[in-house]
C-alpha cells in the first residue's frame, strides 16, 4: 500500500477512534488485561490477593471486556481478513538466505519481547504513547517517537545482519 495512502487511512482511524470512544489508540495495556485475565483463571484467589491483580477484578470486572482488550481482538481480526482478501495469508518465515528458520523466529521473539517490556515502562507502545500522544501535542508523545525512531536507528545497525 502507498505509504501516504496509509498514514492518512490511519490517521482517520485515529480521528475516528478519539472521536468515537474519547480515547486514542493503544494495543500494549491489551496484552496487560489478557495476562491478568490469564492469571486471574488460573489461580483466581492469588490474583484477587495481590494489590496489582485485585484492582483489575473489582466490582466483579472482568478484564477482557476493556475496551482495550476488545481493540486488540479487532486487530488480529482485522489483519486476518487484511491477509484474506490481499491473497497473503499464509504461514511463512521471511528471512534472509544465510539466516536459519530458527534464528529469525528467536530474534523476532526476543525483538517482541523487549519492545513489549520497553512499552510497559513506558506506560504505552507506539500507537499509544507516540501517535495518540503526538495526535494530542503531548510532549511525551514527541519524545517516545523520536526515542522509538532514535533507538531502532542505533540498534538496527548491529542487528540487520539478520535481515538484510
Amino acid at each position: 500500500m502507498n505509504p501516504y495512502l496509509a498514514g492518512t487511512l490511519l490517521g482517520l482511524v485515529l480521528l475516528s477512534a478519539m472521536f468515537l470512544s474519547g480515547r486514542g489508540l493503544g494495543a500494549s495495556g491489551g496484552m496487560k488485561y489478557c495476562v491478568v485475565s490469564a492469571v486471574g483463571a488460573v489461580d483466581r484467589e492469588h490474583a484477587l490477593g495481590r494489590e496489582y491483580y485485585a484492582r483489575y477484578f473489582e466490582e466483579g470486572r472482568n478484564p477482557l471486556t476493556n475496551w482495550l482488550t476488545i481493540e486488540l481482538a479487532g486487530l488480529l481480526i482485522g489483519g486476518f481478513i487484511s491477509g484474506a482478501v490481499s491473497g497473503r495469508l499464509r504461514l511463512r518465515n521471511e528471512r534472509p538466505p544465510h539466516v536459519s528458520g530458527r534464528k529469525r523466529l528467536f530474534f523476532a521473539f526476543l525483538g517482541g519481547l523487549f519492545f513489549v517490556y520497553g512499552a510497559q515502562l513506558a506506560r504505552g507502545c507506539t500507537s499509544g504513547a507516540a501517535l495518540s500522544g503526538m495526535a494530542v501535542l503531548s510532549l511525551a508523545g514527541f519524545v517516545t517517537m523520536a526515542a522509538i525512531f532514535g533507538s531502532a536507528f542505533l540498534f538496527a545497525w548491529f542487528f540487520r545482519r539478520l535481515w538484510i
